[in-house]
């Protein structure tokens, strides 16, 4: 029996678990975008969002802790025919997840089930995502719509009044010119 034991085996020995788990987020967080099996992508979704929100802290001894869990592995691109190294995982970690979660405050990865099986053992495929900027970009632009919004008819309020002040400041001055021309010619009569 396993009461109380937390996670699955995935038929492999714990370091072999260890080592799966560590590629998986460390691919995870350098294509933001994964396709594997749903038990590992349950197993691995805890852990990618505990290191994001060590990234989140962006301190020494959180990036000490995020090394000492995943490693530091370099990312390589491939351009012209040759390898091309980027950064390391923990930098973009550290550099650009950390700061795009800030106001998150959980629920950084999601789990979508393909239709597709693998071929072999007919596992269920998902894709493991970051939750990208664009959704909390859209949420952050109707707010600003809004408020933009709501300001542009204070600014046309504000603008009414001004002009329609203006408009009496001149009416008041040409009439004040208009009395001291009348009181002018009337002296000169006289």
């Amino acid at each position: 029996m396993r009461h109380r034991v937390a996670g699955r085996r995935l038929s492999r020995t714990k370091e072999h678990r260890l080592a799966m788990r560590r590629n998986l987020v460390a691919s995870l967080i350098q294509h933001e975008t994964i396709s594997t099996t749903i038990e590992k992508a349950k197993e691995v979704k805890p852990f990618a969002e505990k290191l994001i929100t060590l990234a989140k802290k962006g301190t020494l001894s959180a990036r000490r802790q995020a090394i000492a869990l995943l490693g530091n592995r370099d990312i390589i691109d491939y351009e012209d025919g040759g390898a091309v190294r980027k950064g390391t995982i923990i930098g973009k970690l550290f550099s650009e997840l950390g700061p795009r979660y800030l106001d998150r405050p959980g629920g950084y990865t999601r789990i979508i089930r393909l239709s597709l099986r693998r071929l072999g053992d007919n596992g269920q495929l998902v894709l493991l995502q970051l939750i990208g900027t664009d959704e909390s970009s859209k949420r952050q632009a109707k707010k600003h719509a809004r408020k933009k919004a709501k300001e542009a008819v204070k600014v046309q309020e504000i603008a009414e009044d001004r002009s329609t002040a203006e408009a009496e400041e001149v009416a008041e001055a040409e009439q004040a010119t208009e009395t001291q021309n009348a009181e002018g010619q009337n002296s000169r009569e006289q």
